[in-house]
């Protein structure tokens, strides 16, 4: 065995299309991964339906034939934007390893989401008030669940893993709470400070992080800081929930818990 070999295990130019697409899916887990592999699933049955290589040979036309039809098929647009996530990124991967001298999907044209095609629909101000104190007087664990999910925005699962010994550390004057989000990424989160003390209005845990991000904008958070406050890695993903429209001294979190107080 020859010292490149034994150094670089991964060789992706005696790799088959079929290889590098497992490869490219190790990158990922959970959910991230499951989603990615039914992507490239759908796209390898699409390349073998119309005699294509998933990846040789491969230009910018067919993938926007491939966009085209899955709105054919019914798709929203914001579904068939997101089913293109793991095609971009594997033809990305195969063009940054030099296995296509190009990559097709980089400039694919993609139909226009429009700020109102969400289903989503968050809480207003007082319905968001009245879910907060009504959580409270289930027990403390409620009260602190409702403040994770429509103040501090987490998604449901990064939630229902937080500790108390995950707030233990104090930051520049701010209690703070450390969690592991999506992708694996960390992420530091302000603390707040929970008001007083109905039934409680009926939504799924997602609606509570749309009515976080909104009551913010309506709060005048900056855009900016509303996207810090959901940690949204873009300010695309962040401008849809905006209905008219130093990182923890001016945290979204801040102006939101102030807002819903009537401060």
């Amino acid at each position: 065995m020859s010292t490149t070999s034994r150094l670089l295990p991964f060789q992706p130019m005696s790799m088959t299309t079929a290889q590098l697409a497992v490869s490219f899916l190790a990158r990922y887990s959970g959910h991230t991964h499951e989603l990615c592999a039914y992507q490239l699933r759908r796209w390898f049955q699409w390349c073998e339906g119309n005699g294509l290589d998933p990846l040789v040979g491969i230009q910018r036309a067919h993938v926007e034939l491939y966009i085209r039809g899955l709105g054919q098929a019914g798709l929203m647009v914001s579904s068939t934007n997101t089913m293109i996530h793991g095609i971009r990124g594997f033809f990305r991967f195969a063009h940054i390893d030099g296995l296509i001298p190009a990559d097709p999907a980089i400039y694919a044209r993609l139909p226009k989401v429009h700020s109102d095609e969400s289903s989503t629909q968050g809480l207003d101000r007082l319905e968001l008030i009245r879910f907060l104190l009504v959580a409270q007087t289930i027990t403390v664990h409620h009260g602190a669940l409702a403040y994770l999910l429509g103040i501090n925005a987490l998604r449901a699962a990064e939630a229902a893993a937080v500790r108390i010994e995950d707030y233990a550390q104090t930051m520049r004057g701010h209690r703070i709470l450390h969690l592991v989000g999506k992708g694996d990424k960390p992420a530091t989160i302000g603390r707040t400070r929970r008001q007083g003390r109905s039934d409680p209005p009926s939504h799924q845990p997602h609606s509570l992080r749309h009515a976080a991000i909104t009551n913010a904008l309506d709060a005048g958070v900056p855009l900016r800081d509303a996207q810090i406050l959901p940690r949204h890695a873009d300010p695309r993903t962040t401008e849809p929930y905006d209905p008219a429209r130093g990182h923890l001294d001016h945290r979204g979190v801040h102006f939101l818990t102030a807002y819903v107080a009537g401060v």
